[in-house]
C-alpha cells in the first residue's frame, strides 16, 4: 500500500460536541498510519436563509475552488455508490495503489451537493439511511479508520 494523503473537505464547522470529540479521537488514530487533513469551508450565515438549490449553488462554488488541486475526488453522497466495510476497504487500497498523492473525501452541507458536482465528481454512499452532514463526519472518521486498520492487517474490524 502506497502512502497516499487523504484529505476530508467539508461545509462549515462542526458545532456538536459529542462530533467533534469522535472525529477528534479517529483523526489522531489516522494520523498515526497516514497523513490526513480535515479542511473545513465556512458558509456565511446569509447564505443560510436562501432556498437550498441557492444554497448547494454556493457550496459548490466553494468547494470548487479547493478541489481542483487534488488527484482524486470522492464526494460522500447519499446518491452513490453504497459499499461495505470490506469493499470500501479495497476501494481505499485500490485508489492508494493507483499512484495519486491525494484523495480527497468531500463532505456536503446540509441539502448535499449541488448537481454541478455530482455530474463529475463519483459519489460514495455511508448508507440508504439519512445522516445529518454533521454525524456523516464521525460515522466517515470510524469507517476510514477502519479501513485503514483492515489495509494494515489490523484487528480493529473484529
Amino acid at each position: 500500500m502506497k502512502l497516499v494523503k487523504i484529505i476530508i473537505l467539508q461545509i462549515d464547522p462542526t458545532d456538536q460536541s459529542f462530533i467533534k470529540e469522535g472525529t477528534e479521537e479517529y483523526f489522531k488514530r489516522i494520523r498515526i498510519q497516514l497523513p490526513l487533513e480535515v479542511i473545513t469551508i465556512p458558509i456565511k450565515k446569509s447564505v443560510r436563509m436562501k432556498s437550498q438549490s441557492e444554497q448547494k449553488a454556493t457550496e459548490a462554488a466553494e468547494l470548487s475552488k479547493r478541489i481542483l488541486n487534488y488527484d482524486h475526488i470522492l464526494l460522500l453522497d447519499v446518491k452513490g455508490k453504497e459499499y461495505d466495510t470490506q469493499g470500501f476497504s479495497t476501494l481505499l487500497g485500490a485508489k492508494m495503489n493507483q499512484g495519486i498523492k491525494n484523495l480527497c473525501f468531500v463532505i456536503g452541507g446540509p441539502y448535499g451537493f449541488d448537481p454541478s458536482l455530482t455530474k463529475e465528481h463519483p459519489g460514495i454512499s455511508l448508507s440508504r439511511l439519512t445522516f445529518s452532514h454533521q454525524l456523516v463526519r464521525l460515522v466517515f472518521m470510524e469507517q476510514l479508520y477502519r479501513a485503514v486498520n483492515l489495509l494494515r492487517g489490523g484487528s480493529y474490524h473484529h
